[in-house]
């Protein structure tokens, strides 16, 4: 694989987005998925920067969606740099028919939410802390994207959980260097592999109302950049796994 610091992209876009049927027109179509599902996924604990590999059902799902991306050309493949993104775009990657010289990109503006201290526990122990610092209206069920992550870096006792403010600027960045050197050379389509909570927050910056937790593991959320305008076309989308697992069986 070809990997390259994101830092990068925008002087090496002539290299790194020319690759088969990209679109004339200058519309990158980016298909952001979560990574398959892992051991802390399994164990129902805080899963951030602490990192697990994919339990046998997160690589089964994984394949499925390469089998119902199979047929999709890619122009590049930009991942989170922890181990379970980097697999589970591996996994798709190696069951699509245009996989040769499609280059692949890792960044730590991808990652998951850090969730400091409570890295590690389970997630209960993180809601509990959350909820006690949550103004009344959140406690009607109405926390929003930017309230719960500030509700966890408020109740993180170590101080160390990033916040809104923080998240939002790293996941804005990728997407930027991602969309301007893919513009770059007319377009196309992307893969995108990451973390449930980090594609609810770019869809937070793009689409407020689209905008929840609780993404399923290998769904894609389809988000189209053309003229400097980000638009999601869908979200949390299981079609193309559930596609996949239809070809295995016929």
């Amino acid at each position: 694989m070809k990997r390259i610091s994101l830092f990068f992209l925008t002087a090496l876009a002539l290299f790194s987005c020319g690759g088969r049927d990209a679109k004339k027109d200058g519309e990158v179509v980016m298909y952001v998925t979560r990574h398959g599902k892992t051991i802390f996924n399994t164990m129902d604990r805080v899963q951030g920067w602490a990192d697990t590999p994919l339990t046998p059902a997160g690589v089964k799902v994984a394949e499925q969606l390469g089998r119902g991306l199979q047929d999709t050309t890619f122009i590049a493949v930009y991942t989170s740099d922890l181990g379970r993104a980097r697999e589970t775009a591996a996994i798709v990657m190696d069951l699509n028919k245009h996989r040769l010289n499609v280059p692949v990109y890792e960044t730590k503006d991808l990652r998951e939410w850090y969730f400091g201290s409570f890295e590690g526990d389970f997630n209960k122990v993180a809601i509990e802390a959350s909820n006690k610092v949550a103004t009344d209206r959140q406690e009607t069920g109405e926390v929003t994207i930017p309230e719960m992550a500030d509700n966890i870096a408020a109740s993180d006792p170590e101080g160390l959980a990033e916040n809104w403010q923080t998240i939002q600027v790293r996941v804005k960045r990728a997407m930027e260097q991602i969309a301007t050197a893919c513009t770059a050379k007319g377009g196309g389509n992307v893969l995108v592999v990451c973390h449930g909570l980090t594609i609810s927050s770019i869809v937070q910056l793009f689409d407020p109302a689209q905008a929840k937790p609780g993404l399923h593991n290998a769904s894609v959320t389809k988000i189209v950049y053309k003229d400097g305008i980000f638009k999601v076309v869908s979200f949390n989308d299981m079609t193309y796994v559930e596609n996949g697992a239809k070809q295995k069986t016929n």
